[in-house]
């Protein structure tokens, strides 16, 4: 059961939820269910999921960077 971090799109409030399968999620500062799933700090996405830019790789021997 992955934790995901959402900010509230109506109060701007950011949280941590525990998800299970298709539970509703709702701000717990205001209950709205107006909510978007933010993408954690730090990742990059490129092609197949995963980091293709050297610039990503100070070392230039880190995996999956060409």
């Amino acid at each position: 059961m992955p934790i995901y971090e959402y900010k509230c799109r109506k109060c701007g409030h950011k949280f941590e939820e525990l998800v299970f399968k298709e539970r509703e999620i709702k701000c717990p500062k205001c209950d709205s269910k107006e909510i978007e799933k933010l993408i954690p700090s730090g990742v990059n996405i490129g092609k197949g999921g995963r980091s293709n830019d050297s610039e990503s790789c100070p070392t230039g021997t880190c995996p999956f960077v060409k």
